[in-house]
């Protein structure tokens, strides 16, 4: 049995049987049968297939998950161990889903993947999590664009960053993030009494905002050092309550590793950028 025959069994078990009818009617690698969908702009699309690449379908995971329950001691600066294991492990179950539907579709990988968070209305403690992005393959069929471990590789690249990437000689490995979750202490009254009327810079609250952000970002770089990237393109570091108690933030980083290919220094030098002007006012 071929690791790729492997990967579509087990990918078949996971997901939910309205999944892969639907996938069946998609768009599989090699195959000009049935239909692709993508998120794609049309702008992107054309890129897309510029860089040698075809659409496929687009690939969704999903997770509604339950938060458990942990309390920050209101005098102190300290993660979330509990919430921050929870908003990470629901958007690993996420985008685990979507390489499954990935898979089925035998795609090289996925471009213009988004993560959307979002509150269930009949529960504060509930938040599902939704991965979606579009499913590509190469032409050729050529697997040296494949990810960590011959899986389809993710990205949240636009259809021209793709484009742009590949022509500098670097590929796309996984979407690589890191999650913290962290209560930010409470001023003493008189402290906070002191303060008003006088510019001060509120050194408790700046050492967790700055904890808590390199918490984040440094566990983004061991995921990317342990998929053996050269380095992560297109960092964004995002933050949100998700209506939690007062004091209490998530830092969420996320970016794309990225790997070098054969003759890079090359291929970057033998680009010739151009000058656009714009002209809206």
């Amino acid at each position: 049995m071929t690791a790729t025959t492997e990967h579509l069994e087990q990918a078949a078990e996971q997901l939910a049987p309205h999944a892969v009818e639907r996938l069946k009617g998609l768009r599989s690698q090699g195959s000009h049968e049935g239909i692709f969908t993508s998120d794609l702009s049309v702008n992107e699309f054309v890129m897309v297939r510029q860089a040698g690449f075809e659409p496929l379908g687009l690939v969704v995971g999903s997770c509604v998950y339950h938060l458990g329950i942990q309390y920050g001691q209101w005098s102190t600066n300290m993660e979330m161990d509990v919430l921050s294991q929870a908003m990470y492990q629901a958007r690993e179950l996420a985008m685990s889903r979507m390489e499954q539907e990935a898979i089925l579709l035998r795609a090289d990988g996925v471009v213009g993947l988004r993560l959307e968070v979002k509150r269930m209305e009949w529960d504060k403690d509930i938040l599902e999590f939704m991965a979606i992005g579009t499913a590509i393959a190469h032409r050729t069929g050529d697997p040296g664009f494949k990810g960590v471990g011959g899986k389809p590789f993710t990205s949240d690249l636009s259809g021209q960053d793709f484009w742009m990437l590949l022509k500098s000689g670097y590929r796309p490995m996984e979407m690589v993030m890191g999650s913290c979750v962290y209560h930010v202490a409470h001023q003493g009254a008189l402290r906070s009494l002191g303060n008003i009327g006088n510019n001060v810079e509120l050194v408790q609250f700046t050492q967790a905002m700055y904890d808590a952000r390199e918490l984040a970002m440094e566990r983004m770089q061991h995921e990317a050092a342990a998929a053996q990237a050269d380095g992560v393109t297109g960092v964004q570091l995002h933050e949100g309550s998700h209506n939690w108690q007062p004091h209490v933030i998530e830092f969420f980083a996320i970016g794309t590793a990225v790997k070098a290919m054969d003759k890079a220094d090359a291929m970057v030098d033998a680009l010739n950028p151009q000058l656009v002007m714009p002209v809206n006012d």
